[in-house]
Formats: structure tokens, sequence, C-alpha cells
């Protein structure tokens, strides 16, 4: 499948309305090209901001009979007795009136703020690499095997750390696509959870960090040190996850 295939397809796809073979067409298109899978990341960020957030107002149903009525009265106007620009003026100040009302007592409509559709967008590429197997392109324990594959296919040189002695091992690395960008994504295992390390640089190296959220079931946790963004993601408990964080920056763990 070529990319002006896949852009046709993508908003079947995000709508679940593809069948089984273009459906499993267009995934394997999209984990090999990024700006098809920035695409699909767009799209799918409008569609659960819309869904979570709706954008729609129901008129009261006073409002509704009164401009109805208003639109009969003035269908029924027979040539001979055209309305006065006064009389038009009793017809609509009414309407106006309930329109300005209605903006004043309806609170304006917010979508998700992007902090919380980045986040959405972690969980779901979390979600999709357990779901169709694809964990790693280069399935490795070995910090100095996984960091060198990334040369030349990224504008930064992601930092890897093993941590099999603390008992979270590194089992690989591949490319993905987050905030509008190719990006690292580090993978690591626990028993048999899975965490997802997304890593790409930031715009500043200052340290700073976000509370962390669950989506779906799944923590997330977000932080940005020495001019790199992280984003860990994993079904692991959330102690046994916090703990990994702290070995992640360099800090001793607090938990057991």
């Amino acid at each position: 499948m070529d990319c002006k295939e896949g852009q046709r397809l993508i908003d079947g796809y995000v709508d679940g309305e593809l069948d089984l073979v273009r459906n499993l067409g267009i995934e394997d298109h999209l984990h090999g090209c990024a700006v098809c899978s920035g695409s699909y990341q767009e799209r799918r960020a409008l569609r659960d901001g819309i869904r979570a957030h709706g954008v729609y107002f129901t008129a009261p149903a006073d409002l509704r009979t009164r401009v109805q009525r208003s639109l009969r009265q003035a269908a029924g106007t027979t040539p001979a007795r055209r309305r006065m620009p006064w009389q038009w003026i009793r017809v609509v100040a009414p309407l106006a009136a309930a329109a300005v009302v209605a903006l004043i007592l309806v609170p304006p409509v917010r979508g998700p703020s992007p902090e919380s559709i980045l986040t959405q967008e972690v969980v779901a590429n979390h979600i999709r690499s357990l779901m169709v197997n694809h964990l790693a392109d280069v399935p490795s324990s070995d910090e100095h095997t996984v960091k060198p594959w990334f040369n030349g296919k990224l504008d930064f040189s992601p930092p890897v750390k093993d941590l099999v002695n603390q008992g979270f091992p590194l089992i690989g690395g591949r490319l993905d696509y987050l905030n509008n960008r190719p990006v690292a994504a580090l993978v690591y295992q626990r028993a048999k959870h899975v965490i997802n390390v997304f890593v790409w640089p930031s715009n500043k190296n200052a340290r700073s960090e976000a509370a962390p959220v669950t989506r779906q079931g799944y923590h997330v946790f977000h932080w940005e040190q020495a001019g790199i963004t992280y984003w860990a993601v994993s079904d692991l408990e959330e102690g046994q996850f916090e703990k990994f964080v702290q070995l992640l920056k360099g800090q001793s763990p607090t938990t057991s």
C-alpha cells in the first residue's frame, strides 16, 4: 500500500469502517510511514476530542416553539396586509433576546487540552504496540545495541538505560510517532507487564514533572529532564511503576 491509498483509507480506518484485509493493510502501512501515521494520529485525536466534549447545543423547547410560531405567522401574511417594519421588529426582537440569553447562560464548549490529547495518544500507541505484536524494531537487551540502532533514523540520540539488575530488563526499541514527530520508543518489561517509554527532545533543559494519570487502566508518567521529554506508560502496579520511573530518572527508589 502506498501513501496515496493510505491517505484515502485513513478516515475509514479511524471510524472502523474498513474490511479485515484493508484494515490489516493500512495498519502495516502506518507502522512504516511517518507521514500517514501523523495524519492518522491527528484524525484520531480530533475524533476523541469530539466524543469526549460534545459540541452540540439543543435549543430549549420553548425557544423552538416561538420560532415555529413566528414562522407560521410570517407565512400566513397576505400581500394585502404587508407587515410594516415595526411589526417585524416585534416578531424578531423576542427571538434575538432569547438567543442572547442562551449565549450568556450556556457555557462555551472547550475541547480537551493539548496535554490530555497527547496523553491519550501515548496510551493508544502503547495499546497498538501490544495488539499488533510490534513491540520492537530492534529486539535486544543490550543498550549498546539499541541506542546506535536509532542513528540516522531520528534527529536526536535517545538515552537508553538497561535496568535488568533492578528487575526491569530492556527488551528493545522501535520508531514511533507522537506529538506530530517521529520519536524513540524504548521497551522494558516487569514479569509479564510491558512498559513503553517514548522519548524525544524537549524545548527546555530544566527538569519538570507532571502528576501521573491513569487512562483506560494504564498508568502514565510524564517528565522532562536534561533536554529530553519522557512519557512512560504501562499497566504495571502503580507502586512498581513509580519505582521504575525513579530508576530511569537516576534517582533512588522510595518504594519497594
